[in-house]
């Protein structure tokens, strides 16, 4: 058997969650069009007949703004060390900006870790562009391969595999084949609410978001759940609630309808909204969601 870990990094919003959920063949971690929509390392669990790989969904690399911002990139530059393979996903040229060129230089100093380029959203991407990027990152010399993919459409996440897995060493299975992931459900189920916010939310409501799960409880029949989501504002508060409850009622919905799959029996989701002022600006607050280091 042969095991090891591979970490996916990159800008916010360039699709690492959408590519670790096409290798696996689950939802592992939620996805929006949203920047920052990861907040927390996901691993996703990829096992076959002779290998074992975890892959580790990091928060995207930026400028933070305020300290979950900063613990956000501490999360994912602190992974750079930590794994057997870095797989670094763009989507846009290195001359295109400075967010690139600050993680080529983070990359560099983890000199020892075999590291691969995946160029994503290859469906949409001009050929001419795709030879650009190709081409400025190529020239840097740090990359074994250089990868072309379609995360969303699951296009050439085969070839990823395959060029992994020479570089992964002899060692144990360390979850059971049939595990896609090892965060528990409580977890997943605050994290596709907390996705289910972001859809329905707009401009910058959904950066002051958190989910806690207040209760859950299991019976034989359905399983009840009962969370609250978090913003910093009341007025942000008005605004998730929508008129009329309408609002809400469409996340927990929507919520409810992806988490009874996944728990395998019907759900009772109760939702409340609660202001928590600047709550991204609290280390306690920030610790209490769940956002601190490993």
């Amino acid at each position: 058997m042969k095991s090891g870990f591979i970490g996916i990094v990159g800008r916010p919003n360039v699709g690492k969650s959408t590519l670790m959920n096409a290798i696996i063949g689950e939802k592992v971690a939620i996805t929006s069009g949203k920047a920052q929509t990861t907040r927390n390392i996901i691993r996703g669990i990829y096992t076959d007949d002779a290998y074992q790989l975890i892959f580790i969904d990091t928060p995207g690399i930026h400028k933070p703004k305020n300290k979950l911002g900063a613990y956000l990139t501490n999360t994912a530059v602190s992974t750079l060390n930590e794994v057997d393979v870095i797989l670094f996903l763009t989507d846009g040229a290195l001359s295109d900006g400075p967010g690139d060129k600050y993680i080529l230089e983070l990359l560099k100093k983890a000199e020892k870790t075999p590291k691969f380029l995946i160029i994503n959203k290859t469906d949409i991407i001009d050929p001419d562009k795709y030879k650009q990027i190709y081409e400025e990152y190529d020239a840097s010399g740090v990359f074994k391969e250089i990868i072309g993919v379609s995360a969303l459409k699951s296009q050439n996440t085969d070839v990823c595999i395959n060029k992994i897995k020479p570089f992964i060493k002899e060692g144990p299975m360390y979850f059971p084949k049939d595990m896609f992931t090892d965060n528990p459900m409580r977890f997943l189920v605050s994290e596709i609410i907390r996705e289910k916010a972001l859809m329905y939310l707009n401009d910058e409501v959904p950066h002051g978001v958190a989910v806690e799960i207040e209760k859950y409880e299991e019976t034989p029949r359905c399983t009840n759940i009962g969370a609250v989501i978090y913003c910093e504002k009341q007025s942000h508060k008005g605004i998730i609630i929508g008129s009329q409850g309408k609002k809400l009622k469409g996340i927990g919905k929507s919520a409810r309808v992806e988490i009874e799959p996944l728990i395998g029996q019907k759900v009772f989701l109760s939702l409340w909204v609660k202001v928590k002022p600047n709550w991204r600006e609290n280390d306690i607050a920030i610790s209490n969601f769940g956002y601190k280091p490993e």
